[in-house]
């Protein structure tokens, strides 16, 4: 198969799909119009759990091995989350004013925001940006790391960007499958990519 080619698709629990994240074994999903984060099946796509989102309109998550990170674009706050009960363990406010992108690199969270068009790597303890470069293009949305790079949407794009952590630097990119790309997630061999368009999450091919 192709970079960037469909393996699969399933229909998103709610009707504007935002944030995901990978723990590992399941799904972590975000819907801004319900304001649930979901736990979800990812050969079937069903539901194993919910709980409602700590702010009004939640976007991008991350798992840090433990527990869920999740920003949301109202009160533009990034939470910790304990992801047994969907309690708030902790919380500070993001670098801009529409936070979207979320993902942790095993140390620290990387963040991107779409009126500032950056991605920031941020102090999980304090919140402190420890540095930032500008993203690809305006309207940066979701982010995840595999490892080593980032990956990232930019919706103005409709394009799907792998990115050299230290330099900010695109090592190449594709289309992504429809134009209301928003949130990715990285399984450790593919990629997951919620669209809001058609109400989809799709697992696509990064080799």
């Amino acid at each position: 198969m192709v970079v960037g080619a469909v393996i699969k698709s399933f229909a998103s629990p709610g009707t504007v799909p935002t944030g995901l994240a990978w723990d590992g074994k399941t799904l972590w999903h975000s819907d801004s119009a319900t304001a649930r984060i979901y736990q979800i099946n990812p050969i079937t796509g069903a539901v194993i759990k919910w709980f409602a989102s700590p702010g009004t309109s939640p976007r991008d998550l991350a798992w840090d091995g433990k527990t869920l990170w999740n920003c949301d674009i109202i009160t533009l706050r990034i939470y910790q989350i304990n992801p047994i009960t969907g309690a708030v363990i902790k919380w500070f406010a993001s670098p801009g004013t529409s936070p979207r992108g979320l993902t942790w690199d095993g140390k620290t969270l990387w963040h991107s925001d779409s009126n500032t068009d950056r991605i920031y790597q941020i102090n999980p303890i304090t919140g402190a940006v420890i540095k930032w470069f500008a993203s690809p293009d305006i309207e940066p949305r979701g982010l995840t790391w595999d490892g080593h790079t980032l990956w990232h949407v930019v919706f103005t794009l409709i394009r799907v960007h792998q990115i050299n952590p230290i330099t900010g630097a695109t090592i190449r990119f594709f289309a992504s499958p429809s134009w209301g790309n928003e949130c990715l997630a990285w399984d450790g061999h593919t990629l997951w990519l919620s669209d809001y368009n058609l109400d989809r999450i799709y697992q696509l091919e990064t080799h």
